[in-house]
């Protein structure tokens, strides 16, 4: 029974390992044509900020070489386009970049992971009513295992004014705050964790902060739109204004202008998905390399590597970074949650790609997109220097109410591909051309199914197609 159940294993095993290998073989700039993979991507990230009324999105593709795809949609401000130049607050991404001018200084042996917080900030006077639990660490705080409360003692995340603390008002009331479990017990996220690494880079450095994130990080990454604040004379401007979630009028409410101020090592940075780029092409490089570069390649693959597992939430943590599952594959990263923006950040050494997703409004969820990205180009077989577009003239928007409010259909290889919409993954529906106007669908188990004809006028112009008797008109507005 046990070699059978040794043998099961290893088949089990071998044939991961090959879906895997299919998986990796997948996402290869150089060997396939994503050209109508990009596409598709950019008319449903389209039709889906139509549908959830996001004001304005921006996306970005890349592999550790260079932008591979890059779009915007809506607009920055209610009346000019939004573009991937312009610039969103990355909220709780900012927590990357603070964790990474703390390693800095890890490597310079001025600190070490295994620092009690109260040993290196001695001010630190949190009540904490935990007798005999493990140190407070620097580690601990890094992988939001602390057992800090989430937030310094203050409103600043409320309606309508959003009234951040100074570092000042953050440090005079950690005497009337108290630990919410001990060190290393559970996870909890912890924004005034991360605002004390950054109080700490301070301390270490004898510089500010900014200053030192400046110096050490973004301009030798050649981030020049990114600031470690929000600069109110670029609201409205370069940077795009930030809008609520939908309310029962299902209309979005232009969101006050606010400064992280004294969490802004963990909240307070502003980018563009151009700058995002940089940062994930910087550690897709490194992470494949032997030399230094802003880290030691050994210092961001410690960064990347799950150091708390939280069996309550099922979070997974390593050092600043998020580490997330997307499709059976490791990915790390952050997204980023503060009035009126969201934004997430995925980079995968594995695959050799990120993906990075900016949308100027609360009350949704950028993740959703990245995963719908990475499916389509998952989907890609069209190897470069094949033909592209071969069923141009079927292409369009379909209705298809009242089921879905519309299908679309492009050209996928030499296959016809369909979207329904909305749709916040988008599956695409596969369809086998079988002669003149008449494609089947192609089922899992690669056979062949139900039949779709593309129906004419007398003119020879497609007015729409039937499919199980039922006809669908091509939306010709």
């Amino acid at each position: 029974l046990e070699k059978k159940k040794y043998i099961l294993i290893v088949i089990i095993t071998l044939q991961s390992c090959e879906i895997n290998q299919k998986s990796l073989e997948k996402i290869q700039f150089n060997k396939y044509d994503y050209s109508e993979a990009y596409q598709l991507i950019e008319y449903w990230l389209d039709a889906q900020k139509d549908y959830e009324k996001i004001p304005g999105l921006t996306a970005i593709i890349t592999d550790k070489n260079e932008t591979r795809w890059v779009g915007s949609y809506g607009l920055a401000d209610g009346v000019n386009p939004m573009n991937v130049e312009s610039t969103f607050s990355i909220c709780s991404i900012s927590k990357l970049f603070t964790s990474v001018a703390l390693m800095q200084l890890v490597e310079d042996g001025k600190l070490n992971l295994e620092d009690r917080i109260q040993d290196v900030l001695p001010w630190f006077d949190i009540n904490n009513d935990f007798d005999d639990a493990p140190n407070l660490t620097l580690k601990s705080i890094l992988s939001h295992s602390s057992g800090l409360p989430r937030e310094s003692n203050h409103p600043y995340w409320s309606w309508p004014d959003f009234p951040f603390p100074t570092k000042e008002s953050v440090l005079n009331e950690l005497k009337n705050q108290k630990m919410l479990y001990p060190p290393s017990q559970y996870y909890q996220y912890s924004n005034l964790g991360l605002s004390l690494l950054g109080f700490l880079v301070e301390e270490v450095s004898g510089q500010s902060f900014d200053d030192y994130v400046n110096k050490n990080i973004l301009i030798p990454l050649e981030m020049s739109s990114t600031k470690t604040y929000m600069s109110s004379d670029e609201y409205g401007k370069v940077l795009s204004l930030g809008y609520s979630s939908l309310n029962r009028n299902v209309e979005r409410e232009i969101v006050n202008f606010f400064n992280a101020d004294g969490i802004a090592a963990a909240a307070g940075f502003t980018s563009n998905v151009l700058d995002l780029a940089k940062f994930a092409r910087w550690q897709l490089n490194l992470l494949s390399s032997s030399e230094k570069n802003i880290l030691l390649p050994e210092t961001l693959k410690n960064m990347h590597e799950v150091h708390w597992d939280d069996d309550l939430s099922s979070v997974t943590r390593g050092l600043g970074f998020g580490v997330y599952n997307l499709d059976g594959g490791t990915w790390v990263g952050h997204g980023g949650s503060c009035p009126g923006y969201r934004s997430q950040l995925y980079v995968s050494s594995e695959l050799g790609i990120a993906y990075i997703v900016m949308i100027n409004s609360s009350g949704t969820n950028p993740s959703k997109y990245i995963r719908g990205m990475h499916r389509i180009l998952n989907k890609v077989k069209l190897k470069k220097g094949e033909k592209i577009n071969k069923f141009k003239e079927f292409e369009g928007k379909y209705i298809s109410q009242p089921w879905v409010s519309e299908t679309y259909v492009q050209s996928w290889g030499d296959d016809l591909a369909l979207i329904s919409l909305p749709s916040d993954e988008p599956y695409l529906s596969l369809y086998k051309h079988v002669g003149g106007d008449v494609f089947k669908k192609i089922l899992s188990n690669n056979d062949l199914g139900q039949e779709l004809e593309i129906l004419r006028d007398e003119d020879n112009n497609v007015t729409g197609y039937k499919t199980h008797q039922n006809i669908y008109k091509k939306d010709l507005r």
